[in-house]
């Protein structure tokens, strides 16, 4: 692992500086990344001083001869933020082996990036890697995950005893291996990519603005004869909810706009709109029996504020895939 272009990482951050500093700086002890790394941080346009923080903070520390900042001139999200920084090493340093997409609220442990190249390269077909999330005091969060599906829409929504256990081989999330296990996509807080899956299926869509858009790129790798695959050597702290302020602890906070349409975008995209409206009915189905479900045993609801109402709001839209998913969603978050 000596080549000069074997490993790129991008984070990109939104009104996060300090979380990203801390991320970074979780890179840059001794030993942590292959010989010749790059590092890219990119700011979306925060509007709160980060475009100044940032370049300032990697200058302070000395980290300024592997990593690079790049400002963009506009919110367009996770997909947009990634590419451009995506683009942006490679034009400098040349095109790597591998690119590592890491959130800026993480903090790689050590031996977490070195395990995951290490993998890919006694692997070379997979294309795609996932690392184990996990909250700071070890405990390991859900980080791999089955390609959404009608049964699974009803599964996640009802969680029912003996039900759930009948639609087990369906369910979203299925319990984590302790060894390196292939997966149908993994969590895009510490991903890494084999450029080549870039050169076969594209980059990241941009028409997702945040959520789903991982999903979409397993999903066209796998098709394209890739494989994904869990690694659980490779573990990295992710502070749920800190970078979008979803899926933090306390009171559940209502979903964006942006959450439901990126869902629809996968589903009308991938497997048409007779497909999505029915994957949609399913989840309307699950969701509603497991309200009646906790009414009846009088167990407390964790789901966020208009969820139902929200969503089918946004499916009966039948909004279709196309850019106005990313512009309106860039409006919608800022």
């Amino acid at each position: 692992m000596k080549r000069a272009d074997l490993l790129h990482i991008v984070i990109v951050n939104y009104r996060t500086a300090e979380l990203a500093l801390d991320s970074v700086a979780s890179l840059m002890q001794p030993n942590m990344l292959p010989e010749g790394t790059r590092v890219v941080v990119v700011d979306g346009a925060s509007g709160d001083g980060s475009a100044v923080k940032l370049p300032a903070a990697i200058v302070s520390n000395g980290w300024q001869e592997r990593v690079d900042f790049l400002a963009l001139g506009v919110n367009g999200g996770f997909s947009y933020g990634n590419n451009r920084g995506i683009e942006f090493l490679a034009e400098r340093y040349g095109k790597p082996k591998y690119v590592h997409l890491l959130n800026p609220d993480t903090i790689a442990r050590a031996g977490s990036i070195t395990s995951l190249v290490e993998f890919m390269e006694r692997h070379p077909r997979c294309g795609i890697a996932g690392s184990q999330l996990e909250d700071p005091d070890g405990t390991r969060q859900a980080c791999v995950f089955r390609f959404p599906s009608v049964i699974g829409e009803f599964e996640t929504g009802i969680q029912f005893g003996l039900l759930t256990k009948l639609l087990g081989r369906w369910a979203g999330v299925p319990k984590l291996a302790e060894a390196p296990a292939l997966a149908d996509w993994v969590c895009g807080a510490s991903m890494i990519i084999r450029d080549r899956v870039i050169d076969d299926v594209g980059s990241l869509d941009e028409g997702y603005f945040l959520y789903h858009e991982e999903v979409d790129l397993c999903l066209r790798a796998t098709r394209a004869g890739w494989e994904c695959w869990y690694m659980p050597e490779s573990r990295v702290v992710h502070l749920v909810g800190q970078a979008t302020g979803l899926g933090a602890p306390g009171r559940p906070k209502r979903l964006p706009a942006y959450w439901f349409e990126s869902r629809q975008r996968y589903y009308i995209k991938n497997h048409g709109s007779f497909y999505t409206a029915i994957a949609n009915c399913s989840w309307v189905a699950g969701h509603v029996l497991g309200r009646v479900r906790r009414a009846v045993k009088r167990e407390p609801n964790f789901d966020p504020p208009y969820l139902l109402r929200d969503f089918v709001k946004h499916a009966l839209r039948g909004i279709g895939p196309s850019g106005a998913f990313r512009r309106s969603a860039t409006v919608n978050a800022q």
